[in-house]
């Protein structure tokens, strides 16, 4: 390592405005997660009638993306931590803009699953890295708010996949887009207008590859590959002259403590943290939350909506989900991450039953559905969906951070296809109202785990979150 005396900047005080720009571009990855999750909703319907596919194949179609985000979360860790957080978002950019153009231009079912697998590679890889090196640039004192903006950019990205289906739809009933004799975009845009609703992602792909030149690399991975002064340089321009010694000696230290190998998260220290993040990552999908991205227009639907309505209150339930992480995001690091993920989490559970007895009614009211999806969202928003970013960057040591949360990502994207995969074939089986019970139970479980396991780690640096998980383990250890 590099003597920390050979390499002083001239800056006394650090900066804002780097971090504030690795922040704005990484989130862009978030964007891209939520619209390739998202977009997906509108054409469910459309692609089942097309193709004539079974419940099964509805959810395989709708859950095809999650086989590529499980294989996408299990890989970047390793190719984070071997080749740089920015280089590896660079390849999911890639990924997310080719699988945009595949989804519109496939001849067959088989081509249209395998441009949603690599789409899913972009999310898995995204979904890692991008809290990850956000965590990594941010000071403690506003790293929940600015690991946060992560899930905003999440929720934005859904707003915008539902409102681009909605437009392009819109469009398309207007007959307003005067592409007679243009037989392939015809095709696309009119005949077979899911194909558009795919293809628009290829624009923010292509931003956000463009965005990542702008931003250097994390410093703590320079760090670690022996990069000092690049690393330095960077943390300067973050913290300034005064407090980088503090900082750079402090990441140089928690380095030199640790072999870098994930079996250590099973050794006393952090295997609690382990069990944490795995927790908030199973339980986290198992609130239902991708269940309304992916299939809410089907919901509605069976709660008596249009196609058309249902395409604008899944637009209205995506605005209110915006508003509430964003709130979320002001109020994390004041009020902390555990008040706002287990009293976050009751009001889950208690919207759940809600909805559940309002679909086991003989005639169901469905502006009281919606109303009630609408209190499920903002309570999601307002609680995990906001929290499980953040915490799932802090949790672990920064020598094994990037495997670390391969395994936890892993593990809530395997939920996730588990959920949306059983989805239609469960509701055809027990009925939405049981499906809606069956979803509160799995919050109740959460909210009482989460009471136990979750530690608060507002307002620390992520050294001594990993201090607090020694002596934690320590101290369960002691006869």
């Amino acid at each position: 390592m590099t003597d920390f005396n050979s390499k002083v900047g001239a800056a006394s005080s650090g900066s804002s405005l780097l971090v504030v720009q690795v922040c704005l571009v990484a989130s862009l990855g978030g964007v891209l997660f939520g619209f390739d999750t998202a977009v997906i909703s509108g054409t469910i319907g459309m692609v089942e009638t097309q193709f004539g596919l079974d419940k099964v194949e509805v959810g395989w179609f709708g859950s095809a993306a999650l086989i590529g985000a499980i294989i996408g979360s299990l890989i970047s860790g390793v190719l984070g931590d071997r080749y740089g957080r920015r280089y590896i978002l660079l390849v999911s950019a890639v990924l997310f803009f080719l699988s945009a153009l595949g989804s519109t231009l496939p001849s067959s079912f088989s081509a249209l699953i395998i441009a949603r697998l690599v789409g899913g590679l972009g999310i898995g890889i995204a979904s890692v890295l991008a809290p990850l090196y956000i965590s990594e640039f941010s000071p403690a004192k506003i790293r929940g708010r600015l690991v946060a903006l992560y899930q905003l950019s999440i929720v934005i990205g859904i707003l915008l996949a539902y409102f681009s289906n909605w437009a392009v739809l819109g469009l398309v009933q207007m007959d307003s887009i005067g592409l007679e004799g243009m037989e392939t975009l015809n095709k696309i845009m009119v005949s077979e207008t899911w194909r558009a609703m795919f293809g628009t992602e290829m624009l923010p792909a292509l931003l956000f590859f463009l965005l990542l030149w702008t931003i250097p690399e994390s410093p703590r991975w320079l760090i670690k590959e022996g990069k000092d002064k690049k690393a330095m340089a960077i943390l300067e321009r973050i913290n300034g002259r005064r407090s980088l010694p503090v900082e750079f000696n402090t990441i140089v230290e928690s380095l030199s403590q640790k072999g870098g190998l994930l079996k250590e998260l099973t050794q006393p220290g952090f295997k609690r943290a382990l069990i944490a993040g795995l927790g908030l990552s199973i339980f986290g999908q198992f609130t239902g939350v991708n269940i309304i991205v992916y299939y809410g227009p089907d919901i509605l639907s069976d709660a008596g909506i249009n196609f058309d309505g249902a395409l604008k209150f899944q637009v209205a339930i995506g605005f209110i989900n915006l508003v509430f992480t964003a709130l979320a995001l002001w109020k994390i690091d004041s009020w902390g991450r555990r008040p706002l993920l287990i009293w976050g989490m009751s009001s889950v559970c208690t919207s759940l039953i809600v909805i559940g007895v309002l679909f086991s009614l003989p005639s169901i009211p469905s502006i009281w559905v919606v109303a009630m999806l609408c209190i499920y969202m903002a309570s999601l928003a307002f609680s995990i969906n906001a929290v499980i970013w953040v915490l799932l960057g802090e949790l672990y040591p920064t020598q094994i951070r990037g495997r670390a949360m391969s395994l936890v990502t892993f593990a809530n994207w395997g939920a996730n296809f588990g959920t949306a995969f059983l989805f239609p074939w469960l509701v055809s089986v027990i009925g939405m109202d049981s499906s809606f019970f069956l979803f509160a139970v799995f919050c109740f479980l959460a909210t009482i785990f989460f009471h136990q396991m979750i530690p608060e780690t507002k307002g620390r640096t992520l050294e001594e979150i990993e201090e607090y998980w020694r002596d934690h383990d320590a101290q369960d250890a002691e006869p």
